[in-house]
This record gives C-alpha cells, structure tokens and sequence, in this order.
C-alpha cells in the first residue's frame, strides 16, 4: 500500500498552527492520502531543512512567520503572487525543483469578501507592520481599487520600501506606527504585526478605529488576540481574528497541492468548535 504524501509548515515558532488540523480535515473531505506534519525551524536552519524535508520525499510545505521572505531564495520558480508578493508561504517539490507561491492574499480577500460579506472596493485601508505577512496582501487588497492604503510600521524605511514595491497598483503610502494620520475615517484596519505571537502589545493607534471601523487580525489564538482585544476596546464596528484567512489560504494551497479544492465553510466551522 502506498504511503501517504507528505506535508508539513515550517515557522518560528510553530506550536500554535492549526495547519496540521485544518489540512487533517481537508484530506478527509477530499479523500486524499497525505500526511501533514509541524516543523519548528530556527532562521539559521531554514534552507537545511527545507532541502531535507525535499530529499525525503516530501511534496510541499506552508511557510509561516518568520520564513517568509527568506524562503525566496531557495526557489527554483515564483508564481507571479509570490514574486508580486516578495514573499512566499506554500512550496511544492516536483522534478527535483522548488516552487513558490503566496495563497495569503487571495485567502484574505475570500475571507473579507466572502466570509464577511465585505466590499473592498473604495474602502480606506490601514495595515499596521511591513513584514512578510505584509507583503503577501498588499498586492490583493490594491486589485480591490480602495480610496486609500496606508502601511504603518514601527521603521519607516521598511514602510516605504513596501510603498515604493506596489507603487504601481494603487494608492498605497506609509507612516510611521506612531504618526498614523487622524483625519481619516478608516473603514478596515489590519493587524499585521507579529506582537500578538510574542505576547506583546505594542502601542495600535488609537485615533485609527471609529464605531465603523472593522478591525481584522492576521494572527488568531484559542482566545482573543491582544489586538482583537484593543479593537474592541476602542470600539471598533467588528473585530475579528484571522481564523477564516487562515482556512481560505490553506485551501488554496491544498489545491495547488493536490488539484482539487476542499470546502472551506465546514472546515471553519470545524475549527472554530474545536477551539
């Protein structure tokens, strides 16, 4: 009998991914044989384990903070998210070679779109950090045509370099995390930081976030996130974790996995029971 493919996510740290779940139930709704594994992998260790996890035989991995940029250099092709991304978060091994891809953009826009039932186009949009998980979006969220996309990092320079990269999809900008502009009425703020992971919370621009003001964090937890948590404080129209982007970008790498595409709907609805 043949053995199950294998899988796996790749971060630092790793113990908090609910990919492993999430890509259990999407291979019993699909009936595929594979098998999905967590990989804890220091910065420094990041392309031996990667090639390891190849020579074994392995299909494909997800890449999660911090990995994501990094993880560039050792692929063979980019598709043309990632390479627009600057960033990648699925790898497929075929014919001894590594291919790219970003699925975080796309499984944001489903979840925002669909999930929530939200019309990006002419939304004013802030995203707080400059990072990985930002670059993933940016691209994406720009093809919505918003009024407006201001990227806020605690560095300006790394804001503006992220500016300058998508300066031709749209009206993108970038301040610091502390100079977020208050004469704006910002209708969706994501959090793209990492602080939440960390068990910080760093000072969010409280002037950002209005009673209509839909806050969305990319990171998520078995309880609200110190940014879910400060939203609501500030009164935020809806705060919401990034339990639903994590479920749609995992099916899209599913699908590029295995060619065929999972329901996303009972999956979420499976995890959000299960936490």
């Amino acid at each position: 009998m043949k053995s199950p493919d294998r899988y796996g996510v790749i971060g630092y740290p790793i113990s908090h991914s609910r990919s492993p779940l999430i890509h259990r139930v999407f291979a019993e709704q699909t009936g595929e044989a594979i098998e999905y594994e967590p990989l804890k992998v220091r910065p420094d260790k990041l392309e031996r384990a990667v090639r390891q996890f190849q020579r074994a035989g392995g299909k494909g991995l997800n890449v999660t903070a911090p990995h994501k940029s990094e993880v560039i250099k050792l692929c063979d092709h980019l598709s043309e998210r990632a390479a627009t991304a600057g960033a990648v978060n699925t790898l497929s091994f075929r014919d001894h070679e590594i291919h790219g891809d970003n699925t975080d953009g796309i499984g944001l826009l489903r979840d925002l779109a669909v999930n929530h039932d939200l019309t990006l186009e002419n939304m004013r949009m802030l995203i707080l950090g400059a990072g990985g998980a930002t670059r993933g979006i940016i691209g994406p969220l720009l093809e919505m045509r918003p009024a407006l996309l201001i990227i806020a990092n605690r560095t300006l320079g790394k804001a503006k370099a992220l500016t300058q990269h998508f300066s031709g999809f749209g009206p993108v900008s970038a301040c610091r995390l502390d100079e977020v502009p208050d004469d704006t009425d910002y209708e969706l703020v994501i959090n793209a930081t990492s602080a939440g992971l960390k068990g910080d919370t760093p000072s969010y621009p409280a002037a950002a976030v209005s009673p209509e003001t839909i806050c969305y964090d990319l990171s998520y937890g078995l309880s609200p996130t110190p940014f879910s948590i400060w939203a609501r404080e500030q009164g935020a129209a809806e705060s919401i974790m990034g339990w639903g982007m994590l479920v749609e970008q995992a099916a899209e790498s599913f699908n590029i996995w295995r060619g065929v595409r999972p329901q996303t709907a009972p999956v979420l609805e499976h995890m959000l029971i299960t936490v």
